[in-house]
């Protein structure tokens, strides 16, 4: 068996993803959040939604959502609101909460523009299936 190369695929995209995960860090500790408040961010970015929701779609215990929602909430980007059609009690962005949120999905675009610019779309998408596909093959 030979041992792996710098030159390999596989390292290549180890080392890209490592990069790729140290770059999307950069605006969240710039603007003094933290890893994972982001998906947050996200996810409430869609619309307002109630804690139990946003905790299952996170897949995350609802204890461990509510110290992140009470800091969200102190920094002024999360605001706790009516939701749904029910008008249950939740949480939604706030105006600062959107403005960061979008400015963190930019800087997410243009990292993925920098992964997939050069090809077409036809092959930007048989290599997202391709990723989609080994990323399952590791999970088994």
């Amino acid at each position: 068996m030979s041992k792996p190369s710098s030159r390999s695929a596989l390292y290549r995209l180890i080392e890209a993803g490592q990069l790729a995960h140290k770059a999307l860090l950069v605006p969240l500790i710039e603007k003094g959040l933290e890893p994972g408040d982001d998906a947050v961010l996200f996810v409430l970015g869609r619309s307002g939604t109630t804690e139990t929701a946003l905790a299952d779609e996170l897949g995350l215990p609802i204890d461990m959502l509510t110290a992140r929602l009470e800091r969200l909430a102190d920094r002024d980007l999360i605001t706790r609101q009516a939701v749904g059609p029910e008008l249950e009690p939740g949480i939604a962005l706030t105006e600062r909460g959107l403005r960061i949120r979008n400015s963190l999905a930019d800087h997410w675009a243009m990292l993925e523009e920098a992964l997939m610019g050069e090809l077409k779309p036809k092959h930007r998408k048989r290599l997202a299936g391709a990723l989609g596909r080994f990323v399952e093959l590791l999970r088994l």
